[in-house]
């Protein structure tokens, strides 16, 4: 099974002063090319008209030649701009909305037994991060905003958790703590894959998990840090996949070849 992670920056090009590619063209190039059987992506836009009031996660779908898929919106609104919580009734899975949502997604080409979503809340106090413009990035605070895992159990015997943990450090290690409690109560060989935001080795180092591949991710246009991570629970065997270069994105995509043992 092929898994790959990219945190897709809603779409944006990876240089803020030039266009961005079509994101439908970015995942065929980039992810379907590599052969792909499972992906997920972080930063995903629904209805947002900074990316064409599109969902973006039904693109990806699609473009990726995925069946079955799931999207979980993290907020309603836009992050760094305006945004709300969920309501109860809005902490739904592959769904459809009139307002503008932001979250995550997993495609995948193998069939789905069942989907979990995990809601992990967000820090009571934020950073300042860089937001792209037109002359490049600028410094702003950030509020933190809540996170979710969306988990899915596939027919092959994997169960897989795709996230984007919060960018405040410390808080982003106890939302992957909980999530790898969560797994511990799912069927078959466990995985966590996402934007986990845990720089320097943190996941393996500090978890009993196993890191798949070890490839520094961030920012794309230069890369420095691994924020983004393949996990397993228990050793497997595993091939680094590599990738066509794409001027999407300020992240770069990290995927393995991986087989039950």
């Amino acid at each position: 099974m092929k898994v790959i992670s990219w945190n897709i920056f809603n779409g944006q090009a990876a240089n803020p002063t030039l266009p961005a590619p079509l994101l439908s063209e970015s995942i065929r190039e980039t992810i379907a090319s590599a052969g792909c059987d499972l992906l997920a992506v972080q930063e995903v836009d629904e209805n947002q008209t900074r990316s064409g009031s599109v969902h973006q996660m039904e693109i990806v779908a699609i473009a990726m030649g995925a069946p079955h898929w799931g999207y979980a919106r993290a907020v309603i609104g836009t992050p760094g701009f305006g945004w709300r919580r969920p309501l109860e009734s809005e902490k739904i899975i592959h769904s459809e909305s009139q307002s503008p949502g932001y979250g995550i997604g997993l495609a995948s080409k193998i069939p789905v037994r069942q989907w979990h979503r995990v809601d992990l809340p967000a820090s009571w106090f934020g950073l300042a991060l860089a937001y792209p413009t037109d002359k490049g990035f600028r410094l702003k605070y950030a509020k933190d905003e809540p996170r979710v895992a969306i988990i899915a159990e596939l027919e092959n015997g994997f169960t897989v958790a795709a996230t984007h943990l919060s960018f405040v450090p410390f808080w982003n290690y106890f939302q992957l703590l909980k999530l790898m409690r969560f797994m511990k109560k799912l069927p078959g060989e466990h995985l966590i894959i996402g934007d986990i935001n845990l720089p320097w080795k943190i996941p393996q180092t500090f978890t009993s998990w196993k890191s798949l591949t070890a490839k520094k991710t961030f920012p794309s246009y230069k890369p420095s840090l691994q924020f983004d991570y393949i996990l397993a629970r228990k050793e497997l065997k595993a091939t680094t996949i590599e990738f066509t270069p794409s001027k999407m994105s300020d992240h770069l995509p990290i995927g393995v070849s991986v087989e039950l043992k």
